[in-house]
């Protein structure tokens, strides 16, 4: 197995991600879904002289992207952007797209469970088509209860998979599973032969080993299943804002390069921006954890 990590959990240059995480040992990136923020041919290069490449990326479902929306226009523009997010993923020569099919946050529903499948299937299967002929791999992943109403477990992730296409897979991660599978490790094997990518944080969203999971068991049911591919780190830390706090300093008081998508996306996952320190902390102690498990 190899490592990656998504570079959407602190805003700053692509240029200073690459070089922290390949100072860490990162083999590979799974790059924050926003096509239009990056010239892939300069990131492409970049990756190449740190000795790095792209591993896929996952999309971001916020503002108006909804593959479930009532308006026709709408569910159009979202089918748009997560094909815009492969055509990213292609031109990096990456081979996986997470697609997460509702606006995260979303908790109304626009229609009856009957007509938001028909939606998800019919945008989901026009994106995986395009996916299909550029050779990326598609990974619907369920995320928790808080988050979506739509899509929090892996058997439903592979509902939607198998009625998209034969090559349609699920990403599955750790920190939903947690929340929603009554037993992750069966969650897991019941994905064998669909699972074409895996987000790993630990139980409270902190680096692996910051937390509670069993991190042996989980390599070692994925060894289990024949998944020898790529681990993608996405911890997502509640940063405490009381005196209780067991890491001073850890808040960024003054982000520089922060859109208001990225912060409005950091503080609805229970964040907010972070100390290049606490980052640097963070992805240090994902990939110690990983490292020792997969060698």
């Amino acid at each position: 197995m190899e490592l990656s990590i998504h570079n959407w959990m602190r805003a700053e240059t692509i240029e200073k991600t690459v070089e922290r995480i390949a100072s860490l040992g990162y083999e590979k990136i799974e790059i924050q879904g926003t096509p239009e923020a990056y010239d892939t041919k300069y990131v492409g290069k970049l990756l190449s002289d740190h000795g790095m490449s792209c591993w896929g990326s996952v999309t971001l479902m916020l503002e108006d992207r909804n593959l479930l929306a009532k308006d026709k226009a709408q569910r159009a523009k979202s089918v748009q952007y997560v094909k815009d997010v492969v055509t990213m993923v292609k031109e990096l020569n990456g081979t996986m797209v997470s697609v997460v099919p509702a606006t995260v946050g979303k908790i109304i529903p626009d229609g009856r469970p009957d007509e938001e499948w028909q939606w998800a299937v019919e945008g989901m299967q026009e994106i995986y088509a395009y996916a299909e002929s550029l050779g990326i791999l598609l990974g619907v992943e369920p995320i928790n209860r808080f988050e979506t109403y739509f899509i929090n477990r892996g058997d439903q992730a592979l509902a939607l998979a198998k009625a998209v296409g034969p090559n349609c897979g699920v990403c599955l991660d750790t920190f939903h599973m947690n929340i929603e599978e009554d037993d992750m490790f069966d969650a897991i094997r019941r994905a064998k032969g669909r699972l074409v990518g895996f987000h790993v944080a630990d139980n409270n969203r902190m680096a692996p080993g910051m937390g509670k999971l069993d991190w042996k068991k989980i390599i070692a049911t994925l060894q289990e299943i024949g998944y020898n591919e790529v681990l993608s780190v996405e911890f997502c830390s509640p940063l405490d804002r009381t005196p209780a706090n067991p890491y001073p300093n850890s808040i960024e008081t003054n982000p520089e390069g922060l859109s208001p998508e990225q912060k409005k996306f950091l503080e609805d996952h229970g964040s907010s921006a972070v100390t290049e320190k606490f980052y640097t902390m963070l992805t240090k102690k994902s990939v110690e954890t990983l490292r020792a498990l997969i060698v």
